[in-house]
């Protein structure tokens, strides 16, 4: 048994949509919120106050993974974005450019005051973060594409970055913690 105290195969993840730790099969790929039968509960308990808590870490924000941020994001496909699909649109057909000219205006209307990324996001964003308002959760480096995470952790709390490309389409990203 691990240090985690969880049987063979079995480790602790981090949900990024619920910020909350999760419990995932290496060998069968699958997924659960409760510790799997078996679990050393005791063992479980200390390793889960030593790496999933914030109150464990000297000078930590509580509820704050430790090197992770939080981000809010605007998605705008295009017909060449890795997958162009989305909950809007089964099949985006437009260009890149036509997807800038779209981001823009919503980046005018933001930095005008008119309306803000989370409002904008449940109609306009073509991620599945649109339900949470373009909110992404806590990421720490390389959970996230380059282009995206790069801009992402140069933003101060409450700043909105310019158009940032990436395979998956244009960007807005608002630092939210």
């Amino acid at each position: 048994m691990s240090e985690t105290g969880l049987p063979p195969n079995w480790e602790v993840r981090h949900s990024n949509s619920k910020n909350l730790p999760y419990y995932f099969n290496s060998v069968e790929r699958t997924s659960r919120w409760e510790p799997p039968a078996g679990t050393d509960s005791e063992k479980l308990k200390h390793y889960m106050a030593a790496h999933h808590s914030a109150g464990s870490r000297p000078g930590a924000v509580p509820g704050v993974p430790e090197g992770k941020i939080r981000a809010a994001h605007l998605l705008v496909k295009h017909r060449d974005s890795r997958r162009p699909s989305s909950w809007r649109e089964a099949e985006i057909t437009r260009t890149k450019e036509e997807a800038m000219e779209i981001i823009k205006g919503h980046e005018q209307t933001i930095r005008s005051g008119a309306s803000t990324l989370g409002d904008l996001a449940p109609t306009e964003s073509d991620c599945s973060s649109a339900r949470k308002r373009g909110d992404l959760g806590y990421f720490g480096r390389g959970e996230m594409q380059k282009e995206f995470e790069d801009v992402a952790f140069t933003l101060k709390v409450g700043e909105l970055s310019d158009v940032v490309s990436t395979a998956s389409g244009l960007h807005l990203i608002e630092r939210l913690e």
